[in-house]
């Protein structure tokens, strides 16, 4: 499933979500990680997953292009700085936003892309 497609379902299914920053929505997703310890997520966020997290800040977006990740999904409607969007865009990572906790967002995504 790619992110454009997993956006839908959401929509779809009454819990949409805003797009912060659109780079590529025609990714493939390979599964769902969760995780706010930056380090943590720099050595074991598998490529090609949708991040979750409430960390909306410059240093997110860094190590999700270190760790080629697809998506990050910021959760619980946690603020993310503009520094962190306009870098967001310079380096074309994907970004939204829900009001969903982390676990509930990880498990419906989860549930997507194993449908």
């Amino acid at each position: 499933m790619n992110i454009k497609e997993l956006i839908e379902k959401f929509a779809s299914g009454g819990s949409p979500v805003e797009i912060i920053n659109e780079a590529d929505f025609s990714r493939e997703l390979s599964c769902v990680y969760c995780c706010d310890l930056l380090s943590v997520v720099m050595g074991k966020a598998p490529a090609d997953c949708a991040w979750v997290t409430v960390m909306g800040n410059l240093n997110s977006v860094a190590v999700s292009v270190l760790a080629d990740i697809s998506l990050i999904v910021i959760a619980e409607n946690s603020p993310i700085d503009q520094n962190a969007i306009d870098k967001a865009r310079e380096k074309e990572v994907n970004i939204i936003k829900t009001k969903l906790p982390i676990f509930d967002m990880a498990t419906k995504i989860d549930f997507w892309l194993k449908k």
